[in-house]
């Protein structure tokens, strides 16, 4: 399956999901507004490999790129929010990536809809 298949099914399984382009990149929002990933399957700007921005709790993005800096890394434009790149290049563990996916929903989605997660 590739990339954009397995993204879109992680994201969609979440409440109240919509997948749209933005800037030219298929992107997932919660209830039409809120985006809480973007898939770059061909790379952007001067990240030339396959990636995800998603949103991430406080703390995560500088955790994660500290502890593996190949993997992880802080994306232009969202970064400063505390957003996070992960690189889909090479081996991909998809069970990391839906955790990812479910966070990023988690800390954009109201929080009635981020209970139907419990």
């Amino acid at each position: 399956m590739e990339l954009h298949d397995r993204v879109r099914t992680i994201c969609l399984a979440l409440p109240e999901v919509t997948e749209r382009l933005s800037h030219g990149s298929p992107t997932w929002f919660v209830r039409g507004k809120s985006v809480f990933v973007t898939l770059h399957v061909d790379g952007h700007h001067q990240n030339g490999f396959p990636h995800l921005w998603c949103a991430a709790p406080a703390g995560a993005q500088e955790e994660l790129t500290a502890a593996d800096p190949a993997r992880f890394f802080r994306p232009p434009y969202v970064g400063g929010r505390g957003w996070l790149g992960v690189r889909l290049d090479g081996a991909v563990d998809w069970t990391e990536i839906t955790e990812l996916c479910v966070d990023a929903y988690r800390v954009v989605a109201p929080k009635r809809l981020a209970a139907l997660l419990d």
